[in-house]
Formats: C-alpha cells, structure tokens, sequence
C-alpha cells in the first residue's frame, strides 16, 4: 500500500513516535498496515497529526487532545476527513469549526475558532515529494495511484489531479478516478471537460448514481436544464435513494411548472432525511 511509515511522520509533524501510534490505535487517524503489520499514513492523517501538535504547542494534556480529536472523528459525516474542518483550543479543550458554526465534541457547546488551514499548505510539499517519487518510479496500479489522489486532495487538489491522471494513463477506463478528476475540473470551473469525464466514468459504469448526479450538476451549471434533468433521472433510477438527486429534480420541477413532479420528489428527499 501506498503512504508514508510511522517514523517519517513522526519527524515531518514533530511527535514522537509512540504518540503516533497511540492516536493511530485510537481510530484518530484512518492509517492503515502494509504486508508487516507496520503502520502507512496518508495525507489526511499529516493534517490531522499537525493538529494535535499545534494543540499540544498550546498546553493541552495529550488525552484531551485524543478524546477531542477521536469524538471529532466519529461525529463528522460519512468521508468527511477532519482536514476539511477548522480546530481549535480553549481553555484546556479542542473545539470544531465548521462554516459560521464552532462547537466543542465532547460537549456540544459552541464557543470561538482556530484556524488550521495553514497545516494542510504545509503538508503540501510533503505530498509533492511523495508524488514525485511515485512519478519517477511508475510502481503503482491504477488503483493504487487513485487511492493516492483520494488522499492527496485533503493537501493538495493540484497533485491529486497529477495522481489521478497517472491513474488513468494506467487504466483510461477506471470509473472512480475519472469522477473524482472531474469533480476537481467542475470545482475549477472547467465544466465542458468536467462534463466529458463524468460521460467518460458513466460509459465505464454505466449505473454509477454519483455519476449520473455529478453530471447534472455540470449541466446545470452550463445552463442546460433538461439535460441535467435527465441526468438526475437516471441517477434516481440507479439508485432510489440518492436524497439530493430528488432534492435537485425537485427544485428544477418546480422551476419548469411541474409542480406533482416536484412535490413528489420533496417528498421523497424528506423521507430519505428523517430515515438517515
């Protein structure tokens, strides 16, 4: 597997080894194991690390550090990683911030913020160096290299598209990858090459819900309403569960003069609501 061993971290974050490992075991950190049984750590997890170090700078007792960092973990939403929200210190507790709100885990209280954005552009080279040495090597499989850029984007959006890109010279027909390239090039605002990877990824899988969803979405961004209507279809039809393609085929019936459409589909994304 892919990612960086428990010493190399412990260095590049400033932690001792052992305080690694403890938040590893912890279920802090989404590491996994090689062939040996040894500790890999991703991108995501170097965010994180730096987090309980720049607490620890702060003079917060290493356990509430972990508690916080763990009670975090387990209240964020399904892939969300913790580098993609704000943490911060008060007092001698950790506080989470996300938006307009802040709010302490292990209470629910909301309080101030504390930025750690900043840990995500410092771990950026790091994820370059390991990037470039892939690159040069050209040891990965397409699915090794997507995984790499799944895990470079919590960093480094720019090197997870270099990963990705290297995931489909190896395999032009890896549906995940492509989507994920896509989404990236949507965010950039590139969405007629956006739109070409998410067909590209639906003639891979020709029933992937995500996929269908993510391409109306560029199709609606491009003002192209009925298709992007067709396409929330069929991600609807892949998967009747899928609560925002119903939230978005809502909104568009409603907005074209079809309002039993609409209703019917709020409904359904209401139901799927109150039953998550």
């Amino acid at each position: 597997m892919t990612g960086l061993p428990t010493r190399d971290v412990a260095e590049i974050v400033g932690l001792p080894a052992g305080r690694v490992r403890v938040l590893a075991r912890s279920g802090v950190l989404a590491a996994g194991r090689n062939n040996r049984g040894h500790y890999r750590f991703g991108f995501q997890d170097l965010v994180v690390l730096r987090a309980a170090r720049a607490l620890l700078d702060l003079g917060l007792p290493f356990g509430r550090i972990r508690r916080g960092l763990a009670s975090l973990r387990e209240q964020l939403p399904s892939g969300r990683s913790l580098g993609s929200v704000a943490l911060l210190a008060e007092g001698d507790r950790v506080v989470v911030h996300e938006g307009d709100a802040s709010w302490e885990p292990e209470t629910g209280q909301t309080t101030l913020d504390f930025t750690v954005a900043d840990l995500a552009v410092r771990t950026e080279p790091v994820a370059r160096r390991e990037l470039e040495r892939h690159l040069e090597r050209e040891e990965l499989s397409a699915d090794e290299w997507f995984d790499l850029g799944h895990d470079l984007e919590a960093v480094s959006p720019a090197e997870a598209r270099r990963a990705y890109g290297a995931a489909l010279r190896s395999n032009p027909r890896h549906s995940e990858a492509l989507l994920n390239l896509g989404r990236l090039r949507h965010e950039d605002g590139a969405l007629a090459e956006a739109e070409e990877l998410y067909r590209r990824a639906l003639e891979a899988e020709p029933c992937a819900p995500l996929g269908w969803f993510n391409l109306g979405v560029a199709l609606e961004d491009q003002g192209r309403i009925d298709a992007a209507m067709a396409a929330y279809q069929q991600a609807v039809r892949c998967d009747a569960s899928h609560a925002e393609a119903h939230f978005n085929l809502s909104r568009l019936c409603e907005r074209s003069g079809d309002v039993t459409a609409a209703v019917r589909h709020l409904s359904a994304y209401k139901r799927l609501l109150e039953g998550a």
